[in-house]
């Protein structure tokens, strides 16, 4: 009764299979029979029948360890509340309605071919033109700004003006450092 019991709970509470419980049954059963192996431990020859899923809850259908909001380890995911309109969204136009919009509808078979043919004329123009320019825009010399002699004597002065200014500013940080030492 025993054995029945421990079949039943792991069946109802732990979630096994019976055929795992009767199979170790029927192994002990042969090995009672041997009279050498009688007094030794039998674990080894026991199958150890391990759970490749996790079990899930009956609620939710999601395995323990994922919890109730569907994340693993135990975080949480944010919902967006989503704004309530009380109106199904309207339908996607199918090919027919666009073409009554557009007026193609109402042309003939030879009409619509001819205006494709056009768009697809004008996208290979205009396709064909954008290569072009850049092609031309890889031959064009790159634009030389003329300076001035003016212009070019404020900047030489401008230069060792600067020049002044960077070498007070390494003497000062020079004697910074002497100081902290």
């Amino acid at each position: 009764l025993k054995q029945v019991r421990k079949i039943v709970v792991d069946c109802l509470q732990h979630n096994y299979h019976p055929i795992y419980n009767i199979k170790a049954l029927m192994i002990k059963r042969e090995l009672a029979k041997d009279p050498e192996l009688a007094n030794e431990n039998w674990e080894r020859f026991l199958p150890r029948f391990r759970q490749l899923n996790k079990p899930k809850s009956k609620k939710t259908g999601k395995s323990e360890a994922e919890g109730e909001n569907g994340m693993k380890d135990g975080k949480k995911a944010k919902k967006k509340k989503k704004v309530y309109t009380p109106f199904p969204p309207a339908p996607t136009p199918s090919k027919i309605d666009l073409q009554l919009e557009s007026g193609e509808y109402f042309l003939n078979e030879k009409q619509r071919q001819e205006e494709k043919r056009k768009k697809k004329r004008d996208k290979a123009e205009k396709k064909k033109s954008d290569r072009g320019n850049k092609r031309d825009k890889a031959f064009e010399a790159p634009a030389e700004e003329y300076e001035s002699p003016l212009k070019k004597q404020k900047k030489s002065n401008s230069g060792v003006h600067d020049l002044k200014k960077m070498a007070s500013n390494v003497r000062s940080n020079i004697k910074k450092n002497k100081k902290g030492r």
